[in-house]
């Protein structure tokens, strides 16, 4: 007779005495400066990430709960032990939050802070028979991920069309797959009725042996071409389609298509405002740190690539200067393709400009740096829409 697992107890509630000395550790030995603390468990696991500009304030704030139930109050509940970091300013507090979220996953953290504004983006699936979903952020998976975009229903609108247009399965991602080029593998009887969209020939049909694996695939790369910006084929065939059913006077059907196009062109549109934001994040960043201890951060493309003190000598200057033609000379792929790695710093950097506006006035522009210097009075930089 089998026995039925039992769930893990929960460790018992940190008691008021352990508290009470975390308290006393966190007044005693903790400045009121930028860094990023950390909560442990008794099992040593890290059940929180936080940062602030002010640690000491913000950690006595966790002690100050009014009710058991709030968020504060549960995180050091379960924690017995804290140790902070400090950093030379909250900008730099921000990014090592993110980056420490990103390797221990503390559970108490949600999952990565997504942007306030609601983005979104376009993922394509791995193999068999790649689909393209809309997700919020990026998994921990080797997919391709395309955006971000505002408004996430019109951008699942805009994909069901271009899933339409090229034949794309939107079916469950454990849907078993069976390619025509694969008989010798499945004993594939006569083909039963598949889903509506194969029916109504929406769909390659990879499911029912309907294409072959090289076609499905080929359909994909066509995709892949239009989120990049570098293929208009999917729109062009429904512009064509329209066309035809406007001269066999089906104006319904040409209505319908019109509807269609204009959604997959306001897909482009966002394509096109997206990689001018993206490039909009590329600048020399100089950030008064406590102390004087000052940092200049090399941004491109929404990514920090380097981070130096800021240079007092001219040799310091020049060094700077040779890694910024480094950085900043590199020819990269314009593309709206983003690696799942740089997702969550893509939209921190853009949230974090869009929220202190001001913060681009410290921005320079990689070719005003020059080569044998960093102007050391900032350049503003031209008003422009940050994503989102």
């Amino acid at each position: 007779m089998s026995r039925k697992k039992r769930a893990p107890l929960r460790p018992a509630p940190t008691s008021d005495e352990q508290l009470a000395l975390m308290r006393e550790s966190v007044r005693a030995g903790c400045a009121d400066r930028p860094g990023i603390y950390r909560m442990h468990a008794r099992d040593g696991e890290v059940v929180y990430v936080g940062k602030s500009k002010r640690v000491r304030t913000r950690l006595l704030s966790y002690f100050r709960a009014a009710y058991p139930e709030e968020k504060g109050a549960r995180i050091v509940r379960e924690a017995v032990r804290i140790d902070w970091e400090y950093t030379p300013s909250e900008f730099a507090a921000l990014l090592l939050e993110l980056r420490l979220i990103k390797r221990l996953r503390p559970r108490f953290n949600v999952q990565m802070k997504r942007d306030a504004h609601h983005l979104a983006f376009i993922k394509v699936t791995r193999p068999p028979a790649p689909k393209l979903v809309v997700v919020r952020g990026a998994s921990d998976d080797d997919a391709a991920y395309y955006g971000p975009f505002q408004g996430a229903r019109r951008v699942e609108e805009s994909l069901r069309e271009l899933n339409d247009v090229l034949g794309l399965r939107d079916c469950a991602l454990d849907r078993k797959m069976r390619f025509a080029d694969q008989r010798e593998l499945f004993q594939i009887g006569a083909r039963t009725p598949g889903c509506i969209r194969y029916e109504v020939k929406k769909c390659l049909g990879p499911c029912v042996a309907a294409c072959t694996e090289r076609e499905y695939d080929g359909r994909v790369a066509m995709a892949r071409a239009f989120l990049d910006g570098s293929d208009d084929g999917p729109i062009d065939s429904l512009r064509t389609a329209m066309v035809a059913s406007a001269e066999r006077l089906e104006f319904e059907r040409a209505a319908a298509l019109r509807d269609k196009l204009a959604r997959l062109e306001e897909l482009k549109e966002q394509f096109l405002r997206f990689r001018f934001g993206v490039e909009t994040l590329s600048f020399l960043y100089a950030v008064p740190g406590y102390a004087g201890d000052d940092r200049i951060y090399l941004i491109r493309r929404g990514r920090v690539r380097d981070e130096r003190p800021a240079p007092r000598t001219a040799a310091e200057r020049r060094s700077l200067a040779r890694l910024t033609d480094e950085v900043f000379g590199r020819v990269e792929r314009d593309t709206t393709r983003i690696p799942t790695h740089q997702v969550d710093e893509l939209l921190l950097l853009s949230s974090w400009f869009r929220k202190f506006p001001e913060q681009l006035e410290l921005t320079t522009r990689a070719e005003d740096a020059g080569l044998q210097r960093v102007v050391s009075t900032p350049v503003q930089l031209p008003r422009v829409e940050l994503i989102a």
